[in-house]
């Protein structure tokens, strides 16, 4: 099976794949008809199809189908059919802002600082907890821009156009009490929920490896290659961020380590030093996947 998805993927992979996709998120929600959410369910397509493409503009993935595959594995194993508004905004945005940073037209990105900045504050309205983020743009400028300052004052001019239209609109509305929840900032505390994760254990250690083998041979790499994987785990990280603090026992923030897992692991695969290595740990991350999925129905005890 590695060798099959070790393939080059063609023009006709990624429709496929979200044709995939499309009966993943119909088939979940028609499941469970009690939370058929319809307008989460279109954004939360939306935003991973759009992860899709950003396989192509990060272009670390060697234009092979497994990390294409792993990604709709991922998405399988971790939507729940009713995925909150939040999450699904969030994967919708991260899709937007991983297209835009990675553009090849320096221009393109240069100029496109004050709408990041301005999905960054729509994702924050809806989901914030996602405040990380916005530290992974700010160290992507400062690690890429020759003018910082600039950079970062259209970051925050795009964020406070958004708070000052989301405020304006709230007051005319009539909603002059402040939601706690807009302070993330307190009451941290480890997940007291971790004995589902225990299923994706294999997984999680594939990933630590697969991240030090890059820094063991990070010499060997090419400059572009470096950056390239150094602004995936700066990404990864934010993400991480968020699922430590603030997951408790909602499994579908794991959804947003569904697009660098992907390729992480897919790369680890590709530099095994044997096939049987490299089938071994495809199988692997499949079955730790579909057990992950089974126990939320059947709540396996270990």
């Amino acid at each position: 099976m590695f060798r099959l998805l070790s393939k080059e993927s063609n023009i006709f992979s990624i429709p496929f794949y979200i044709g995939v996709l499309l009966l993943i998120v119909i088939g979940f929600n028609f499941l469970d008809l009690n939370t058929l959410d319809f307008f989460s369910a279109v954004i939360t397509f939306a935003g991973v199809a759009m992860g899709y493409f950003c396989f192509n503009t990060i272009a670390l993935n060697y234009q092979t189908h497994l990390p294409l595959f792993l990604y709709t594995a991922f998405i399988f194993a971790l939507y729940p059919g009713d995925l909150d508004i939040g999450i699904a905004v969030s994967l919708f945005t991260n899709s937007i802002i991983l297209i835009l940073l990675t553009n090849v037209d320096m221009s393109v990105r240069k100029n496109s600082y004050p709408l990041v900045g301005a999905i960054l504050g729509l994702n924050f309205i809806f989901l914030p907890t996602t405040w990380p983020m916005s530290i992974f743009v700010i160290l992507h400028i400062i690690g890429t821009s020759d003018r910082v300052g600039l950079h970062v004052f259209r970051l925050f001019y795009g964020i406070f156009l958004v708070a000052i239209s989301y405020f304006g609109i709230a007051y005319f509305l009539g909603m002059n009490s402040w939601n706690p929840a807009y302070f993330p900032f307190d009451d941290f505390k480890p997940s007291e929920y971790i004995k589902p994760l225990l299923w994706l254990l294999p997984v999680a250690l594939m990933l630590i490896h697969a991240v030090m083998d890059h820094f063991r041979n990070f010499n060997k790499k090419s400059p572009t290659s470096k950056f390239k994987y150094t602004f995936l785990l700066i990404f990864s990280l934010a993400q991480l961020i968020t699922i430590l603090l603030y997951m408790r026992n909602q499994y579908e923030y794991l959804l947003l380590l569904a697009f660098p897992a992907s390729i992480i692991l897919s790369r680890m695969l590709k530099f095994l030093p044997k096939y049987w290595m490299q089938e071994t740990g495809l199988w692997l991350i499949i079955f730790s996947l579909v057990l992950f999925k089974l126990q939320g129905y059947y709540n396996f005890n270990i």
